[in-house]
């Protein structure tokens, strides 16, 4: 069952983020395959929002909406179940410095 994992992060957190065992959390999950890809996001400031009404394309600096939340990073798991993603997002420092959504991929009949 795949799974994407998204990294969220404040815009303005609390405190100070601690992710120094975020290597350790990627060299484990790459070598056991339930990690498929990994990446960082660029800043928010660097993305487009791309819309087509009537017939007209739109595309406008992103995001807009009003939300402290941000999307920095995300990482496709393969895994048994959905327990075991909330298990490896356990683990993941930004658990401790921000938070992780857990989106199943869509099984198509």
């Amino acid at each position: 069952m795949k799974y994407m994992m998204f990294v969220i992060t404040d815009s303005q957190p609390d405190a100070e983020s601690d992710e120094s065992d975020v290597d350790l959390w990627v060299d484990e999950l790459d070598a056991s395959g339930k990690r498929l890809i990994g990446e960082v996001l660029a800043p928010q400031t660097e993305s487009r929002v791309v819309r087509v009404r009537d017939g007209k394309r739109y595309v406008t600096d992103g995001p807009f909406t009003e939300t402290t939340e941000v999307i920095c990073g995300f990482d496709i798991l393969d895994v048994d179940d959905l327990d075991e993603a909330i298990e490896i997002a356990s683990r993941h420092p930004m658990a401790r410095n921000g938070q992780l959504e857990l989106r199943p991929f869509m099984v198509w009949e």
